[in-house]
């Protein structure tokens, strides 16, 4: 028997000709936006990214944006048209952009601002999505992919300048990879009034178990694990334990000194309690259970990769580390403990059947929120503290010292963000069908069509 596309997954969903017991059937469900935040048309969104291939992060995001995908449980239909592409780069072997345009009537421009023209003279966007992940670029001398997140950033605001019109601006993991950079995207973006967004999927994951701290919480110490390269995947992991710990009391102040251990200093920094092993043997145990695995040798299944920690040292007091152990890109997990607890919070994110690819359903569930309404569903200062954690956390790598952060020295407000955290109702339905190809799901089944 013929499996299954996802799209066609989704269409008999809808119309109740699936069973599943946990789907909320009948037509299309709309983001979850009020009528006072519905908007008078469908936002229309240029998308700039580096490369479209498969499993690359535009391929990823347009599954969710071209068509129906699946939030909490229910079928969502997307709320904002895709009017035009830019790829700064083609991959040699299965480049996908062509197609999509094809497909989807998507014109695809030769240069950023015809893109956000539309080949005119002023912006034709209502928003702009920055994708600035995969594809061929340099490596500097840190670690650090030189991805063209700020080129894509500055080309785009050069426009909206010369045409004195400002729309929201998503902008894909880091700001950018050096922080002098990042921290200028920001300040330009509140300077003109852009409505901004970034950063990472994973805290949109659902949490096994649900996670729930009291209002305000006074934390201690929290451990963030994951099991990924250096620098790409230790943005994730820092997102992940700041999204837990960035509405507690007391507010956000920012980090004073951020150090990369690993090999000997690493495991001397443990015996001296610098990082905790309690709380890490704790995270882990939500995904080992009863079988911890000795972080010191490699994991059975898993490829050889060297450990490492990013301590971290908050203004307030406040201890964490980013753990890396493993060769498992869907570890994310996470223990902390709060001041007159005993035992520490633990809990792990999880993406579901098909891997992290699900949870670009999720983040582009919020994106397009966003793009609806103008308003971030989360402060984008987490993502800034971010990009210049993970950016002095390889400044400390190559010079194998603490690195004082007195640039991170900041305070924002925490948001509730809790309507845009998959439940988990979602993964029972994927489960249930394999992981289809990306380009018989679109190139069959596409739902867009631009005039």
């Amino acid at each position: 028997m013929l499996s299954q596309t996802r799209r066609d997954f989704f269409a008999a969903s809808a119309t109740g000709m699936l069973a599943t017991g946990t789907l909320t059937t009948g037509a299309l469900s709309p983001s979850p936006l009020s009528a006072a935040e519905t908007p008078a048309r469908r936002p229309r969104v240029a998308v700039i990214y580096t490369i479209m291939r498969k499993y690359s992060h535009a391929q990823n995001f347009m599954e969710s944006f071209l068509q129906p995908y699946l939030f909490s449980g229910k079928i969502v239909a997307p709320t904002v048209d895709v009017i035009s592409l830019y790829a700064d780069q083609r991959s040699p072997e299965g480049d996908n952009t062509d197609r999509i345009s094809r497909e989807f009537r998507i014109p695809v421009y030769k240069t950023i601002r015809d893109a956000l023209t539309c080949g005119g003279k002023s912006l034709a966007c209502d928003a702009v999505l920055l994708i600035g992940e995969h594809g061929d670029y340099p490596t500097n001398s840190y670690g650090q992919i030189e991805y063209p997140r700020k080129r894509f950033f500055d080309e785009t605001v050069a426009v909206m300048k010369e045409s004195q019109r400002f729309v929201p601006i998503f902008n894909d993991k880091h700001l950018s990879y050096r922080w002098d950079w990042s921290r200028a995207m920001y300040d330009t973006a509140r300077e003109l009034g852009i409505p901004l967004m970034a950063g990472s999927s994973v805290p949109l994951a659902q949490r096994i178990p649900a996670l729930q701290l009291p209002p305000r919480p006074e934390v201690e110490e929290i451990v963030s694990i994951h099991g990924g390269p250096p620098e790409i995947y230790d943005f994730h992991g820092f997102e992940v334990l700041q999204a837990i710990i960035e509405g507690r009391k007391g507010g956000e102040t920012g980090i004073a000194e951020v150090e990369f251990l690993t090999g000997e200093a690493m495991e001397k920094a443990a015996q001296a309690g610098r990082w905790s092993l309690p709380l890490t043997r704790a995270a882990l145990a939500v995904e080992f259970g009863q079988q911890l695995p000795d972080w010191r040798k490699p994991i059975p299944g898993e490829k050889v990769r060297e450990p490492h920690v990013i301590r971290l040292t908050y203004r307030d007091g406040t201890k964490a580390t980013i753990v890396k152990i493993g060769q498992k890109g869907t570890r994310w997990n996470v223990a902390v403990k709060l001041r007159n607890e005993k035992q520490p919070r633990c809990f792990r994110h999880y993406p579901g059947s098909w891997g992290n690819r699900n949870l670009f359903m999720v983040l582009s569930h919020a994106i397009m929120n966003f793009f609806c309404t103008g308003r971030a569903p989360y402060p984008v200062e987490r993502t800034l503290l971010a990009s210049g954690v993970v950016d002095a956390a390889m400044h400390s790598r190559k010079k194998q010292q603490p690195q004082a952060t007195p640039q991170l020295q900041m305070t924002y407000a925490a948001q509730d963000f809790s309507a845009f955290i998959e439940s988990g109702a979602s993964w029972p339905i994927a489960a249930q069908h394999p992981e289809d190809d990306y380009l018989q799901t679109l190139g069959k089944h596409g739902t867009q069509a631009n005039p």
